[in-house]
């Protein structure tokens, strides 16, 4: 999609209904800078913006993001390549996904982590105190147990939000 070719395919249509960006802007419930921005090319406007404009000036959504007016023939071309543009946009990667989950269950979990390892020094100090190499040896275990069930915890909430929000795995597949 061509934003610019967009946004001057709105300001035409602006144009033809009489209207300044100011006027077009109270109807919508925007400022004129918003409207500006849409006609810039700068950014785009949002689906239920989308559906006024496209109520407003009589077109199609379609029409709207092909930047024209379109035939019944290029109306089913550009509907393809319109659909597949918007969602390449405005989804994210699974990848993308992903890792936003593990920054938010890192967020969640801090605390519990930290806990966790003022436990594991506590426990190794203690035992190098008391010489006691036993200590010592039970804080390591605990060290690698604890990375265990962060790296088990957090994969198994990444994996239940991401997948289940992109529709990957379907709510009755037995994940909670």
């Amino acid at each position: 999609m061509d934003m610019v070719k967009i946004g001057g395919f709105l300001a035409e249509l602006r144009k033809e209904h009489n209207l300044t960006q100011a006027e077009l802007g109270e109807k919508l419930g925007v400022t004129n800078k918003t409207i500006s921005r849409w006609e810039t090319g700068n950014y785009m406007p949002p689906v239920d913006m989308l559906e006024e404009l496209s109520t407003m000036y009589g077109l199609t959504i379609n029409e709207l993001l092909s930047g024209k007016k379109l035939s019944t023939e290029e109306y089913r071309e550009m509907a393809e390549s319109n659909i597949k543009e918007t969602l390449k946009n405005s989804a994210f990667s699974l990848k993308e996904k992903q890792e936003f989950y593990k920054k938010k269950w890192l967020k969640e979990h801090i605390a519990i982590m930290v806990f966790i390892g003022i436990c594991i020094v506590a426990v190794f100090v203690v035992g190098a105190i008391l010489r006691k190499p036993l200590l010592g040896y039970a804080a390591i275990l605990m060290l690698v147990l604890a990375h265990g069930w962060r790296n088990n915890t957090m994969m198994a909430y990444v994996e239940r939000n991401a997948f289940l929000n992109t529709g990957t795995i379907s709510q009755n597949s037995g994940l909670k």
